[in-house]
């Protein structure tokens, strides 16, 4: 009924990942090739758990 109240589960995953991926394009540019790689597995894991969200959701 006030399902217009409920949070989005993905939100907080979604600006966790955006700042990831800033973060990772931000290493690139610098040169630090590690940490860029290491910031896109992350941001990847964090796709991924946002795809296993909404797949559950869409179960429902």
């Amino acid at each position: 009924m006030f399902s217009f109240l409920k949070s989005d589960p993905t939100k907080k995953l979604r600006k966790q990942r955006a700042a990831l991926l800033e973060k990772a394009m931000h290493a690139q540019r610098n040169g630090d090739i590690r940490t860029y790689s290491r910031l896109s597995t992350e941001a990847e894991e964090a796709y991924k758990k946002i795809q296993e969200i909404e797949a559950s959701e869409e179960r429902k």
